[in-house]
């Protein structure tokens, strides 16, 4: 029986029940970019290929059965599964796969993922409004069905992150035939040019999806998505018939319902929270996941608002807009963090210190290099070093920001206020809140002299994070003002090779290159956990961080004591 009320004693065994803080802004693939809209997404629809159960490196097939590349890796050619219906009872063809791919490349906005699949399949992250050498026939060719309804995508040049964007949820296909009969594209090339940079977060597929994925759409409301086992899941019947999903904004509800039994899994929130969950009859507590984002702490090297700059000169009342384009500074705040004790204080020691700015757990990742420690006499030699020597004879004050509300940010920047300033009396680091919506935006723009920020993968592949972060126009790089040739030729070098090895290595570069520049200081990583109804049963078998959910799982390999 489907639950239709909010008002539940206890979860029924034939229930998933999760809270959580965040709305879900679309249900629409082609809009989904975050982690909220994603996991509903994921179940509802479905990608041709997914991640092997745990890992982050192998793939498996979904809708497509198998795949294969041509030896020059611009050639990709799926054979799709047979005898897949849609939620409309629809049969899934290559129409459909082929439609949703180009309805991506068609509608990519600024705020859907889009753009790394524009940046495989048509050599562009920008559509056809900002870029005028993207086509129709140019989209027709990278994207088409042959004669054995195979699904054929052929690449301006290889890519080999190709196939685990495609594991991403936006990339998920969606019912062509459906999608064109409640008012969506109609996926012709008459048409084409109307729906390009079009904003879908409010769709008409979002209100009426229909996925080939183990669960269905219900209803949706602002404060709760309802969602039931799809009869004719060509996967077999999920054990679990009902899966409802509560936006509750209050932590402290959340935490209660989860004691009660009144909620199977709920967000949270950080680590502190754990003691309070500990030990609680009916919870079990899964620690020591695996945490596949990074985070930073940018230094803008070109800052562009007075404001920040005080004096705007090296004069002991202020800094120059390019104080932080001298890699002494950059190398000496970065000997001043405490990484110890951030991870002592704010990740309850469940932390663990990178040598690059990715997920250890992705290939690539060097554990070998070197990294910065908390060294204050390091940090005082390099200071010296600056301009020269005059940083340290005339000293500096520096205005930096962290995210308002965020104990975390907040914590880091004090940590480097304080050992700084006990480096030379005359330097003076002035720390302030700021809203995060105006501080990122600010940032992007070059206005913030610091900056912590982290980035979650849209897909398992160190270009994802390491372009992100270092090159010259990657997406965080006007927070840096980071422009450096050797980077970019390493990272460019990178995405032009398929060979897994070869690629690894001129990662491993990327990493020492990042320790010599010190564009930015590598916050620890903190470990994942979850706590969860001791009644529900898959989430520690099944759990990779690549999932957007909670659980970390699709719905369908969750059960329950009893089922």
């Amino acid at each position: 029986m489907l639950l239709s009320g909010l008002g539940l004693a206890a979860v029924p065994a034939n229930t998933l029940l999760i809270q959580q803080s965040a709305d879900i802004p679309t249900l629409d693939p082609g809009e989904t970019y975050d982690t909220s809209s994603g996991q509903v997404v994921e179940n509802v629809y479905e990608t041709l290929l997914t991640y092997k159960g745990k890992s982050v490196a192998e793939l498996q097939p979904l809708l497509a059965t198998s795949w294969s590349a041509s030896s020059d890796g611009r050639t990709y050619t799926f054979t799709l599964r047979r005898g897949v219906k849609f939620h409309s009872g629809n049969e899934f063809t290559c129409a459909d796969a082929e439609y949703s791919l180009r309805r991506n490349l068609v509608t990519n906005n600024h705020s859907s993922g889009n753009w790394f699949l524009s940046e495989s399949l048509l050599g562009t992250a920008s559509n056809a409004k900002d870029d005028p050498s993207i086509t129709w026939a140019k989209i027709a060719a990278a994207v088409s069905c042959n004669a054995n309804g195979q699904l054929v995508l052929k690449l301006p040049k290889a890519d080999p992150a190709l196939l685990v964007k495609l594991a991403f949820a936006g990339n998920s296909v969606v019912d062509k035939k459906h999608a064109v009969s409640i008012g969506e594209w109609d996926g012709t090339e008459a048409t084409w040019k109307d729906w390009v940079d079009r904003e879908l977060t409010e769709s008409a597929l979002s209100q009426k999806p229909s996925g080939t994925g183990a669960y269905r759409l219900v209803r949706r409301d602002a404060n709760t998505t309802v969602l039931q086992a799809f009869d004719g899941y060509w996967g077999g019947k999920p054990k679990l018939q009902n899966v409802i999903v509560q936006i509750v904004k209050e932590q402290a509800t959340r935490l209660e319902a989860l004691k009660k039994g009144d909620a199977d899994v709920v967000e949270t929130g950080p680590r502190p929270v754990l003691e309070q969950l500990k030990g609680v009859a009916g919870l079990k507590v899964i620690d020591g996941l695996p945490n596949v984002s990074a985070a930073v702490i940018a230094m803008n090297q070109n800052i562009k608002d007075p404001g920040v700059l005080g004096s705007g000169k090296l004069d002991g009342k202020g800094i120059p807009a390019n104080f932080f384009s001298d890699v002494n500074v950059r190398k000496a705040f970065a000997y001043s963090f405490d990484y110890d004790r951030y991870i002592k204080e704010v990740q309850l020691g469940k932390g663990l210190q990178r040598t690059m700015a990715m997920p250890d757990t992705y290939f690539g990742y060097d554990a070998k290099l070197r990294k910065y420690t908390y060294d204050p006499k390091q940090a005082e030699a390099a200071f010296k070093k600056a301009f020269g020597g005059q940083l340290w004879s005339r000293g500096f004050v520096l205005k930096a920001r962290y995210r308002a509300g965020s104990a975390a940010s907040q914590t880091a920047m004090e940590i480097l206020k304080t050992n700084i300033e006990k480096l030379n009396p005359k330097f003076k680091v002035e720390l302030e809140p700021k809203t995060w919506s105006d501080f990122l935006k600010d940032s992007q723009e070059g206005k913030e002299a610091m900056i912590l920020v982290s980035w979650a993968p849209d897909y398992a592949d160190p270009d994802n994070f390491l372009y992100t972060f270092y090159a010259s126009d990657g997406y965080y790089s006007p927070l840096m003002g980071l422009k450096d040739a050797q980077m970019d030729r390493l990272l460019e070098q990178a995405r032009a090779t398929t060979d897994r090895a070869k690629r690894a290595a001129l990662y491993s570069q990327v990493g020492q290159r990042a320790y010599d520049l010190a564009p930015s200081i590598l916050v620890p990583a903190g470990q994942v956990f979850i706590v969860h109804s001791d009644k529900l049963r898959g989430i520690a078998e099944n759990y990779n961080p690549m999932f957007s959910g909670i659980t970390g799982t699709f719905w369908k390999s969750l059960s329950k004591a009893g089922l």
